[in-house]
C-alpha cells in the first residue's frame, strides 16, 4: 500500500490544534453543571464493556455529523439546547476528529482531551449498563 499524504495521528494533531481541549479533572468537575452535556463518542459495545459517564448522551461517531445539523433529517433536539458540549471518545482521538468537524460546522463544542480511559484512571465516577 502507498503511504498516505496524511496520517491518522497527523489529523488528529491538526485537530487538536485548534480545537478547545478540556483536562480529564476539569471534565469530572463540569460533569454536575447542568449546563454542559458530555457526549460519549464511543462504539454502543465500548460502552457496555467498559461503561459510561454517568448523565452522559450516547452519539455514535458516525452519526454526530448527522446529529447536530438542525437540516438533517436526524438531527437531535439536544443539540438545539443552549448548552456547552463536552465530546469524549476512548482516548481523545475520535473525539478530537469529531470536534474539530462539528467546529467546521459552526457548531461549538470541545472534547476531553485524554478520554474516557483518563476519566478512568482520575476516579471519574462510571456507570455500568445494567444487563
Amino acid at each position: 500500500m502507498a503511504k498516505l499524504k496524511i496520517s491518522s495521528a497527523e489529523l488528529v494533531a491538526r485537530a487538536r490544534a485548534r480545537i478547545r481541549e478540556v483536562e480529564t479533572q476539569d471534565g469530572i468537575a463540569m460533569m454536575v453543571d447542568p449546563d454542559v452535556v458530555i457526549v460519549d463518542l464511543r462504539d454502543v459495545r465500548e460502552r457496555q464493556r467498559s461503561g459510561f459517564i454517568p448523565g452522559s448522551f450516547h452519539c455514535p461517531r458516525g452519526m454526530a455529523e448527522f446529529w447536530v445539523d438542525p437540516e438533517s433529517p436526524y438531527f437531535k433536539d439536544v443539540f438545539g439546547e443552549a448548552k456547552t458540549f463536552v465530546f469524549h471518545c476512548a482516548a481523545g482521538w475520535r473525539s478530537a476528529l469529531t470536534t474539530a468537524t462539528l467546529n467546521d460546522m459552526g457548531f461549538e463544542c470541545a472534547h476531553l482531551k485524554d478520554g474516557f480511559v483518563d476519566w478512568v484512571k482520575a476516579g471519574g465516577p462510571v456507570e455500568k449498563p445494567e444487563d
